[in-house]
């Protein structure tokens, strides 16, 4: 993957953020396009060989439209200036946690994971599961190289407890989660090195057991 190719590209697509721009370079994104879901196929086949629910994911389901709904939006850009593949078993609409890449230049990229803002059926489970069994959870985010790697879970926050859990519940601020992500940044730089792939790997086989604690929650 020429990521140096496609950092330029969307560099300039924040500049010329319209579809007669778009229109005028539909060759060099579908090139582009064509690049990042080979390389999503191959972060698959390395994830598959710790995480086997990821074995048969079609690369092209992980993969996030570039354009926008803007429906709802005060901002009407058509296209997002950035490249995601959400990997996952079943595909990214599957409602499963899983790995994410997320490609933007000037240093806005970052390797995560997790399950950002999902629905309330599915906070539910996950937030039985932290009232089950918070220690599990506790000892994966907390050991020292998951930790020094992503730091801590984030997501936006109830303002108070949830519903049906006390105020002093001993683990509040994690059931306080509205979504449970972790993520670290990634320069220019790192997604040029001839080792980034298994960079990548790395820090996807760190956040197995994070995202092995929330499937299971979710099932």
């Amino acid at each position: 993957m020429d990521f140096k190719s496609l950092l330029r590209f969307l560099s300039e697509l924040k500049e010329n953020n319209a579809k007669e721009w778009m229109d005028a370079h539909k060759d060099r994104y579908q090139g582009l396009r064509k690049e990042f879901i080979s390389f999503t196929g191959s972060m698959l086949e390395g994830i598959a060989k710790f995480d086997e629910g990821l074995q048969s994911t079609d690369p092209k389901k992980c993969i996030f439209r570039i354009n926008r709904d803007v429906r709802f939006s005060h901002d009407k850009s058509p296209y997002k200036t950035n490249f995601g593949a959400y990997m996952v078993e079943g595909g990214k609409k599957s409602g499963n946690a899983g790995y994410y890449l997320h490609i933007a230049p000037e240093g806005e990229s970052f390797l995560g994971g997790g399950i950002h803002m999902p629905p309330g059926n599915t906070l539910t489970k996950i937030r039985q599961e932290i009232d089950y069994n918070p220690e599990a959870l506790k000892h994966i985010v907390t050991a020292d190289a998951f930790s020094e790697y992503f730091g801590e879970i984030r997501g936006e926050k109830l303002k108070t407890a949830p519903k049906g859990y006390p105020k002093d519940h001993p683990n509040i601020e994690l059931l306080k989660l509205k979504g449970y992500t972790v993520w670290r940044p990634l320069s220019d730089e790192d997604l040029r090195r001839d080792d980034f792939l298994d960079n990548c790997l790395s820090g996807f086989r760190l956040m197995h057991p994070f995202i092995e604690y929330l499937n299971v929650a979710i099932s």
